[in-house]
């Protein structure tokens, strides 16, 4: 289950000599939740990390253990179905959080990949630094809260959406709420999402072209 929640807000509230990692700081800010000076000693703790196209930042079998802010890039959550085939289960794109809550938080062996599908430079913080910063601030317990909110009603839309939607009505969601998705990931990783083949996603987008 990767999570990826958030957006980033673009609204110069900092200068760049106010607080280091400057847009990690406006991903805080944004939230409402914390003042200037909880931004900037959060985002101190927060180590710089960068991932080279197609590499993994977390493989499956390992404990998910790093809360990873998403500031350039585009990243992909993938498992492998019954047959070995290889099937995208989420996108993140800058200014998100990415990691793998059930892994993260249960401390249990992944279940999920997350792939770079471009060259990704980000922020991160530990499983233990975050718990830290649970009992340090107030404000952060209710903004993870918020962050965990978000996923889940991420993840129950997608699911009932794949029940209740046609592949042709999930491929128009994903195009008008998602758009860079379409400049950014190979076709077959859309399809793998979607739950189509890639033969029936080039005939939807072609339809689609036609309206």
């Amino acid at each position: 289950m990767l999570a990826v929640a958030g957006e980033l807000t673009k609204l110069p509230i900092f200068g760049s000599m106010d607080i280091p990692h400057n847009k990690l700081s406006h991903f805080f800010q944004s939230s409402h939740y914390f003042s200037v000076d909880q931004v900037r000693e959060i985002v101190l703790l927060f180590a710089e990390k960068e991932i080279a196209k197609g590499h993994l930042l977390l493989k499956e079998g390992q404990v998910s253990n790093e809360y990873f802010f998403l500031e350039e890039g585009f990243m992909r959550a993938f498992v492998y179905d019954v047959d070995g085939k290889d099937v995208t289960t989420a996108f993140s794109s800058a200014g998100q959080v990415v990691f793998e809550v059930s892994s993260f938080f249960n401390r249990i062996p992944s279940k999920e990949n997350i792939q770079a599908l471009a060259p990704c430079k980000g922020w991160y913080i530990t499983y233990e630094q975050l718990n830290h910063l649970f009992h340090a601030y107030s404000e952060f317990r209710e903004f993870g809260r918020s962050i965990l909110v978000k996923i889940l009603t991420d993840l129950k839309n997608r699911a009932l959406s794949m029940i209740t939607e046609t592949a042709e009505q999930r491929y128009e969601h994903l195009l008008k709420g998602n758009p860079d998705i379409f400049q950014n990931v190979p076709l077959k990783h859309i399809a793998s999402f979607l739950g189509i083949t890639d033969t029936s996603l080039s005939r939807i987008r072609k339809e689609y072209a036609k309206k």
